[in-house]
């Protein structure tokens, strides 16, 4: 619509105002940002809809490094961002997936899933910082000739920065076509292969929650096998 961009609201009018204030003051070096608009009448909902500036661009295949460059670049302008309150309110099924891969919720509830068991019994600690990270930037980084990158669809999480990071590959790895070649870019990332464990612990319980009581898909077709098998053998672990 016009310079707008309107999608059914799936936050709530007190997180669309932190985004707006958020993403209003932080610096934008190397990247783009749309945050919430209002409606004339000040409101950032309306009926159930909220609206954010469209930005020109659109999704690059196999750019997953530039992703993940564009997402250092914007995590370094939230660096100083503190945490929100609204983190420890949310029950959706991404909010549980990241408690169950960080040990905020006990995994062994979760060992009905495909892979979670395997996948915990991996893990060690991760003794890094967290901060304000946005936690699904695979299909939100936009590209746009003679631009630069755009980060939409902020989806807050306080975790340290490499999870972000370990996300974009992971679903490289799942959904994407990447192979292990991938990797090699972060061999030298503190902490890179728990980073990927717990990313696929991440997807793989989310995937579990909505895919509820539909059967285990078989091995041969079960997409997230073989990333399982490549972050077990870059962990060493399992």
């Amino acid at each position: 619509m016009g310079d707008l961009v309107l999608k059914p609201a799936d936050l709530g009018e007190d997180e669309l105002r932190w985004q707006e204030e958020v993403l209003e003051r932080i610096g934008r070096d190397g990247f783009r940002v749309a945050p919430p608009r209002r409606a004339a009448n000040g409101s950032l909902l309306v009926e159930g809809w909220s609206a954010r500036a469209w930005l020109p661009g659109g999704h690059g295949e196999r750019r997953w490094r530039e992703i993940i460059a564009a997402g250092e670049r914007f995590h370094a302008a939230l660096s100083s961002v503190t945490r929100p309150c609204f983190l420890d309110r949310r029950t959706d099924p991404w909010a549980i997936g990241d408690r169950v891969a960080w040990g905020e919720l006990p995994a062994p509830d979760f060992d009905d899933m495909k892979h979670i068991a395997r996948l915990t019994a991996a893990l060690d600690p991760v003794d890094l910082p967290s901060q304000l990270i946005h936690g699904d930037l695979t299909g939100n980084v936009l590209f746009a000739d003679g631009l630069p990158p755009a980060v939409i669809d902020f989806s807050p999480y306080w975790r340290p920065p490499g999870f972000a990071t370990a996300i974009v590959v992971a679903d490289a790895l799942v959904w994407e076509g990447a192979g292990v070649e991938l990797l090699d870019s972060f061999a030298t990332m503190p902490s890179f292969g728990q980073f990927l464990l717990r990313a696929l612990i991440y997807r793989a319980v989310t995937d579990g929650l909505f895919l509820g009581d539909e059967p285990r898909r078989p091995d041969d077709s079960d997409p997230f096998l073989p990333a399982v098998e490549i972050a077990c053998r870059y962990a060493g672990e399992c």
